[in-house]
């Protein structure tokens, strides 16, 4: 599968000296794109490993512990 790419150069970046001054730098992240082929039946094999592992429980607990639910 071939990806349209896009230099990073191609959108300006924003002014990074306000948030350089508050200790933050910058990070990009590459997620999956939802809209590709065959992302669901990935997604639903993945969260049904999750869902049935012996840690199933443990898991879901530490997900609450974190989750911000106000």
């Amino acid at each position: 599968m071939r990806l349209r790419s896009r230099s990073a150069r191609a959108t300006p970046a924003p002014n990074p000296q306000p948030l350089c001054e508050e200790k933050l730098r910058r990070v990009d992240v590459w997620i999956s794109d939802v809209n590709a082929p065959g992302f669901r039946q990935e997604a639903r094999r993945q969260s049904l490993l999750v869902a049935n592992s012996k840690h199933a429980k443990q898991d879901q607990d530490f997900i609450d512990a974190i989750s911000d639910r106000d």
